[in-house]
């Protein structure tokens, strides 16, 4: 079966060549032209990824992104012509799992959404690794701290259980970009930065006297469980 698209973007042109080359890799698309539509039809669906634009008519790409962390851990491709790192960088901390500047290659794209969802795949059985504390279903890629579910992004999932299954070892920002398998799309640190934020977050407000994730000056991460 085909993996659904939900492509969200005001550029009529622009949304069609979307669809095009997501049709010929195999996915089956759906194009909205405003987030109040876009986000509507994600309650009442369930796609497999959405490419999300981040201005738009209605409600836009932020607000969408935010609307949808609160109910559904779908990946979310945010794109954009606001090349500032302040704006990739809030698009990450709402939760997106990439981001991509335009004008972008439709071929890039295409590749990007290929390996979010190959890691968004129930696979990689290796990184169900039980703490004192924490769960890791890596089939089910689910997460819960003493029994309470834990809401993930696919990328804040995976870095988490690839630290989950060697606690206490230090991982270097590349390291942790190889667990997200983004090492080879162009992410750069800052972007492994906002998703450890995101995660101390999440993590601080289901344990909050207990620090999970700790900074290890001119090395990188280290997850104590």
């Amino acid at each position: 079966m085909s993996a659904s698209l939900f492509i969200v973007e005001d550029e009529p042109e622009l949304a069609a060549l979307v669809a095009d080359y997501a049709r010929a890799a195999g996915y089956a698309p759906t194009m909205f032209g405003n987030g109040l539509d876009a986000l509507a039809a994600v309650r009442a669906g369930d796609p497999d990824l959405i490419v999300l634009d981040l201005m738009l008519p209605g409600l836009d790409g932020l607000a969408v992104c935010r609307a949808v962390r609160s109910f559904s851990s779908v990946p979310i491709v945010m794109v954009t012509a606001r090349v500032a790192e302040i704006d990739r960088l809030i698009g990450l901390d709402t939760g997106a799992d990439d981001y991509l500047c335009k004008p972008f290659s439709p071929r890039e794209l295409m590749a990007r959404i290929k390996a979010i969802l190959r890691r968004a795949s129930p696979r990689r059985a290796d990184f169900a690794a039980p703490g004192s504390w924490l769960s890791v279903d890596a089939a089910g890629q689910r997460m819960s701290i003493h029994g309470r579910p834990l809401a993930l992004t696919p990328t804040e999932f995976f870095i988490l259980a690839g630290m989950a299954a060697r606690p206490g070892q230090v991982f270097s920002r590349a390291q942790l970009l190889d667990l997200a398998c983004q090492d080879s799309l162009g992410v750069g640190d800052r972007a492994v930065d906002s998703h450890i934020r995101n995660l101390r977050r999440k993590l601080a407000a289901a344990l909050p006297d207990f620090d999970a994730i700790h900074s290890i000056y001119g090395l990188g991460y280290r997850l104590d469980l």
